[in-house]
């Protein structure tokens, strides 16, 4: 048909069910709006509504509680205007406007809401103008004096050349053959119009918009004699394509088009419900890397998610959308669907380029950039995303990085550029095998994770999950940020590089010079076969210089007490594994001696009973150790330095950890 146009701004919406109170049934969104405008106008008298008008515009909205104090709308400012609310007028002399409207037919409200062009068009016509003034019970989704002046002259001309005809038809089609208040509009249904009952969408929009056809609703339930007048800012056009024949028709959707029938999804865009499809037109996919478009496009998994990602599970308006919403995809995924100015955003950016193509499932927005969902990329590209470029840049120069770009299941552990601060290692046999245990054979997902999990590497390694209150670990390193879910890998963000387990406690304690008397300590105390074996230890080791720190006397008396040595020893040993990313403002952990020893973690710094720790997560198959520089002592009313003294208590250092 001639009077076919290119409709209105499409919403988006989570619609609210209806609900009730103990007052009776809930006002609806537009309502509650409408009632918020009436609370703000009351200063000036009965029935006043505050308006917000976009200044340079004459676009005007009921206002919320948000836009009344931000003043803006799609990031633009607004002017506080008074006027009277729907269905009042102002009595001279009086304040306000305390007079409600005479009811009068159709025809002559049209006049009174400020829709004069749709009253003469009505006129022109022989048989509607009769039937608005006649009796009956009819609604008509009125469009402003502007709405039609915004029309094409190609579609004005159109209608008034065939004015029994076309325009009859057009004026039709905006008429329902009863009364529909706004309380009844309900998001997502359809009404049938008097134009060959052909169907009208309404979307009624949790922020109090209505639209029909995505033609917002200006003023509503302006009541007549026979019936009802809502004042709309478009005038509307029958629909009759779904989506998926809407994409077959337009040329700028060739890719898509072909996109959609190897991804299946054809039946679904061609069946009943209310969608918004973010179309990609062709410039879109021409964006992207030619082979990472070829590596989606003949995947039909990876395919089939990154539609998803551009179907949104309601149908959303252009004209609803006044701040920023938050709007779930098909594919799972969340979609920041926003406005700035007169540009829809998403995410933030300003890519859609044609808003408002509706269809009878639906509405479509243009878009020119693909919205790629993780599950549909590479670990590679996961990670160019991300805060993990040195560490990219680390698997390449290493010759590792096929394993991220291809169709392994594995998961990556990438520290943050923030570790490499004081530079990059460099690439040798070592460092490729370290970067071989930051790869684990599967994909996994973090929150599946648990306490005591072993994870088996690339690199052949073992590695162990540890759960802690404040954190998630893999062996020393934890995870800084939420994993990212690619189509064959994960990537889970680190905060520093891992350190494989080499070997028991003590053969940690062997390997190091530093700890040469506390070897021979243990030894003397016989605990090497404690620290030898399967277990969960926490070993805050003295290192020489702490031994040699001690009065000569008192470390003699010591060592030459196998009892009282294997005591104190135990003391410097906890009964779990707590690595330093676990430990938090405080942890008190129990030791094999039976009393607890106060962990703490201060601007990057560890202590055990406020003595600092000068090496953190030197890892063991069967625990943790850390380096210290003294020799911790239990609780003096059972330490052995307390009974060997002669001239009062020794008592314990209490140097702050700062």
């Amino acid at each position: 048909m001639a009077f076919l146009v290119r409709l209105v701004p499409l919403a988006l919406a989570l619609a609210l069910g209806p609900t009730t109170t103990l007052a009776g049934p809930a006002k609806s969104p537009y309502q509650l709006v409408l009632q918020h405008s009436r609370l703000r106008g009351r200063q000036h008298g009965p029935n006043v509504c505050a308006v917000q008008k976009l200044i340079g515009t004459n676009k005007k909205y009921f206002t919320n509680c948000k836009q009344w104090y931000q003043r803006k709308i799609c990031g633009k400012s607004t002017v506080i205007s008074y006027e009277c609310c729907p269905g009042y007028e102002k009595v001279p002399g009086e304040k306000g406007c305390p007079a409600a409207l005479p009811l009068s037919n159709l025809y002559e409200t049209l006049g009174v809401v400020g829709s004069t062009t749709t009253q003469l068009y009505t006129d022109r016509t022989e048989k509607l103008r009769p039937e608005m003034e006649g009796p009956g019970s009819f609604t008509i989704f009125a469009p402003s004096n502007e709405a039609w002046a915004s029309l094409s002259a190609e579609v004005l001309d159109s209608l008034v050349s065939n004015v029994n005809i076309e325009l009859l038809n057009a004026l039709r089609y905006h008429m329902v053959n009863r009364r529909v208040l706004t309380d009844e509009l309900k998001h997502g249904m359809a009404l049938t119009s008097m134009y060959q009952n052909s169907d009208i969408q309404i979307h009624h929009y949790p922020n109090g918009i209505v639209t029909v056809n995505c033609a917002r609703l200006l003023k509503a339930d302006h009541h007549a004699t026979n019936g009802v007048v809502h004042l709309i800012d478009k005038v509307i056009s029958t629909i009759t394509n779904n989506i998926q024949q809407i994409i077959e028709i337009e040329d700028t959707f060739e890719t898509l088009r072909a996109a959609v029938a190897a991804s299946g999804l054809n039946s679904l865009l061609e069946g009943d419900g209310q969608f918004t499809l973010l179309a990609p037109t062709n410039e879109a996919f021409e964006k992207i890397p030619a082979e990472t478009l070829n590596r989606i496009l003949g995947d039909p998994d990876a395919l089939k998610d990154l539609l998803k990602n551009h179907i949104l599970k309601s149908a959303m308006c252009a004209e609803a959308i006044v701040a920023g919403l938050s709007v779930e995809t098909l594919q799972g995924t969340t979609l920041e669907v926003g406005c700035s100015g007169d540009m829809l955003t998403i995410n933030g950016k300003a890519i859609i380029s044609n808003k408002d193509t509706l269809a009878t499932n639906g509405v479509i927005h243009h878009i020119d950039e693909l919205l790629i969902p993780d599950s549909a990329k590479t670990l590679f590209e996961l990670a160019a995303e991300s805060d993990v470029s040195t560490t990219i840049d680390l698997f390449k120069q290493a010759g590792l990085s096929t394993h991220l770009s291809g169709n392994e299941q594995l998961t990556l552990l990438a520290p943050l550029n923030s570790v490499f601060k004081d530079g990059t290692p460099r690439i040798d046999a070592r460092m490729k095998n370290l970067l071989m245990n930051h790869m684990i054979k599967d994909q996994l997902a973090s929150k599946y994770l648990y306490h005591g999990q072993t994870l088996e590497t690339l690199g052949g390694k073992k590695l162990r999950v540890f759960v802690y209150r404040n954190n998630l670990c893999i062996e020393n390193s934890c995870i800084a940020a939420h994993d990212k879910r690619g189509r064959y890998g994960a990537l889970f963000t680190m905060d520093r590089m891992l350190t494989p387990p080499m070997g028991t406690v003590m053969d940690v304690l062997k390997g190091d010079n530093r700890f040469s008397m506390l070897v021979a300590a243990i030894q003397s105390a016989g605990l090497t076969e404690t620290l030898n074996r399967e277990g969960v230890y926490t070993v805050f080791a003295p290192t020489d210089e702490a031994f040699q720190a001690m009065p000569p006397e008192e470390l003699n008396k010591l060592l030459g007490n196998a009892k009282e040595l294997a005591n104190i020893l135990k003391y410097h040993i906890g009964d779990e594994i707590l690595v330093s990313g676990g430990i938090g403002p405080l942890v008190r952990l129990k030791s094999l001696q039976g009393d607890k020893l106060e962990v703490s973690s201060k601007n990057n710094a560890v202590c055990v009973n406020k003595e600092p720790v000068t090496e953190s997560d030197i890892m063991a198959t069967n625990g943790v150790v850390y380096a210290i520089s003294s020799v911790l002592q239990p609780p003096a009313a059972f330490s052995f330095f307390s009974s060997q003294q002669t001239s009062g208590t020794r008592g314990r250092t209490c140097r702050l950890c700062t």
